[in-house]
This record gives C-alpha cells, sequence and structure tokens, in this order.
C-alpha cells in the first residue's frame, strides 16, 4: 500500500509530479520533509529460503588478489549465504536473520569464501536505507551494507572486526562516499574528505543495530540508532540510482579486512527496510496511478 502525505508535505522537494504519495523523513535543512514514492522491506525473520525471495539475489564471483590490493583473492559463494530462523536460535545469542558468513579455510586457488547478496531492482534513487545487523566479533573480516552504482558512484558502510578492542570499548564505523576523486586516489577516499571513522557508543557484536544512510541531492547522511554520525555533501555526492548490497569478505589485507579469520566469521542480517525514489519510468507510472487511489494515507519516517 501507498501512503498519501498530506497537503502540507508537498513543499518537500522530492516528490515528483502533483503526486504526493510516500514515505517522509526530515529534511536535514528544515525545510519541511523529504518525500520518497517507493519502499522495498525485507524481514529476513519470517524466511526460510532466501532464493526464494525475489527482492534479493544471491552472487558468485571471485575477485582476485590483485584487484581486491588483497593477499587472497575472495570468493563469493551462495552457500555462504543463509536463514537462522528465530525460532531455531540457539543460546550463543546469535539470533535469528539473514547469515552472511565468511570462510576461516583458504582454497587451493588460495581464495578466502565470502557472502554477498544484492537487490534485485537497479532503481533505487533519492532515498533512506536501513538494516538491523549484528556483527561478528571473530577479527579479520569486513562486513559492508551499501548502495552501489559503479567505482565512483557508491556509498558505504563498512565494518572492519580487526578494529574493534572490547577491552577498550572501541568499535569504529568507516562511513565512505566513492567518488571520481577517490578513484583518481587510488580509491582510497581518506584522501579525498569523504571518509569518516565513527567509534561507536556501543558494541555492534553484542546484538541487532540500525544502521542507515539517507541519500538526498547533494547529501549523503549516516545514522547509527537514528542518531547523526557524519553528514556529507558537494559535489562528489551520486546522483543515480542504484542498488543496495549486503557484503562479508576477507582478503588478508592488513590495511583493511586483516584475516584471514581463524574461524569462520558470521554476521547476521534481521531486516532492510528501504524508502525511495524509482529511476524506472514504468514504475513512476504505476506510483503516481496508486497515488490517486482512495485507499492512500500518512506515514512518516524518522
Amino acid at each position: 500500500m501507498l501512503f498519501f502525505v498530506l497537503p502540507f508535505l508537498a513543499i518537500a522537494h522530492l516528490v515528483s509530479g502533483a503526486c504526493e504519495c510516500g514515505y517522509s523523513i526530515k529534511n536535514p535543512k528544515d525545510e519541511g520533509p523529504v518525500v520518497f514514492a517507493d519502499r522495498l522491506e525485507t524481514n529476513f525473520n519470517q524466511l526460510h529460503d532466501i532464493s526464494q525471495n525475489n527482492d534479493w539475489v544471491t552472487q558468485e564471483f571471485t575477485v582476485s588478489a590483485e584487484a581486491g590490493r588483497g593477499n587472497y583473492s575472495k570468493s563469493f559463494v551462495p552457500a555462504n549465504v543463509n536463514i537462522h530462523g528465530i525460532k531455531s536460535q540457539d543460546h550463543s545469542g546469535h539470533g535469528g536473520g539473514l547469515e552472511l558468513r565468511v570462510g576461516s579455510t583458504i582454497s587451493n586457488d588460495n581464495a578466502v569464501s565470502g557472502s554477498e547478496i544484492d537487490t534485485s531492482r537497479l532503481d533505487l534513487h533519492w532515498g533512506s536505507f536501513r538494516a538491523g545487523i549484528k556483527l561478528t566479533s571473530t577479527k579479520g573480516t569486513c562486513a559492508a551494507f551499501f548502495w552501489y552504482y559503479n567505482d565512483t558512484q557508491e556509498i558505504d558502510i563498512e565494518f572492519l572486526s580487526q578494529e574493534f578492542d572490547h577491552d577498550k570499548g572501541i568499535y569504529p564505523i568507516n562511513l565512505v562516499v566513492q567518488s571520481k576523486k577517490s578513484m583518481e586516489a587510488g580509491y582510497d577516499a581518506s584522501k579525498t574528505g569523504t571518509y569518516k571513522r565513527v567509534n561507536l557508543d556501543f558494541d555492534p557484536t553484542d546484538t541487532f543495530h540500525e544502521y542507515r544512510f539517507d541519500y538526498i541531492p547533494g547529501q549523503v547522511l549516516f545514522y547509527a540508532d537514528s542518531k547523526l554520525l557524519v553528514l556529507m555533501k558537494g559535489d562528489d555526492m551520486p546522483s543515480v540510482g542504484g542498488h543496495l548490497i549486503l557484503q562479508h569478505w576477507s582478503n588478508g589485507n592488513p590495511l583493511w579486512s586483516g584475516g584471514p579469520p581463524t574461524k569462520d566469521a558470521i554476521v547476521t542480517v534481521s531486516y532492510v527496510k528501504a524508502y525511495f525514489n524509482s529511476t524506472d519510468h514504468d514504475r513512476q507510472s504505476y506510483l503516481k496511478q496508486q497515488c490517486h487511489q482512495p485507499h492512500a494515507k500518512a506515514s512518516r519516517w524518522g
């Protein structure tokens, strides 16, 4: 069901045409709400087999050590993507959801197995994107929740488990916008001003927390549990539609993922919620038509 936004919300810059339906968030410039017409929501706790869900596609490919700037290749395999039902949760407190595994065994072709799952839709433009994630405490992996169009238009939330220090309460989150400038710097966004490393005020391996980024014209805002962490803005921000990716990997690069892990490492995702505007013209026409249906009602998201 789509939702009707009351007439005063029509001042939002992202409403397409005369249609005032959608999902709204607060505009960071205090110029009224920002409204998105479309949504994609997945509660992984309610799934039994990820292959039966049409919104997500499990990936299978290999990135060489050279291409990935690591000591090992990283091999993404569907067998490392599984649903752990909430009813069958064990006594470790692991909980239910989508499991993304990194293997501890090096293959004969010098590869570390990882996991990736992507949205089937490639038309996710301006939007608010959220995921409930419980991270691994096993050192030597990189877990990522990100939006991707190409290597120069990419929004990343990444966690490096080797950086976590439970004794000192240090839990960094790496927030990245890849751009043409970062490509020219060898994909080192830290040299361009679109990379921030923020220490979380909670242990992300203990339970699920929500990680979020809002992608609007000229700006990207990053959140953890609804708390604003970083606002990036300027000409280096993306401007097109793309798709969401959940990923977990290791290639032994001591400056990033570290590892490989000494035992299998698991990251669990409980849900993904995406509220966005589509770049697909047919989808836009459909949403505009649905917008004027009498069952539409208001919905707002913080």
